[in-house]
């Protein structure tokens, strides 16, 4: 038996007690896994301690790129992980490699 979780209930998993996602990263996440069930034809479980330890949300792409001494442009981040970038803001939320 699954549940369907609207965006309401994922934001406010993903935002509550500080868990360091935004209410726009989690808008985003929430778009990019309802599309990525729909290209895989699969249905996610809702997780969202999973999703927290599975995604990272910076402010910016140095942000990130600070974290990464592997990689120092953006396409080489995309081209070693998910990049989901946030609308109207330099945020971006990467899965985690």
């Amino acid at each position: 038996m699954k549940d369907t979780v609207t965006i309401y209930q994922f934001t406010d998993a993903m935002t509550r007690d500080g868990y360091g996602f935004s209410y726009e990263g989690s808008k985003a996440l929430f778009e990019y896994l309802i599309q990525l069930e729909e290209d895989c034809s699969m249905e996610l479980e809702f997780d969202p301690i999973g999703f927290r330890c599975q995604y990272d949300e910076y402010d910016s792409l140095a942000e990130c790129l600070s974290n990464y001494s592997s990689v120092s442009t953006l396409k080489q981040l995309q081209d070693r992980t998910t990049v989901i970038q946030i609308p109207n803001s330099s945020k971006i939320i990467i899965e985690a490699f």
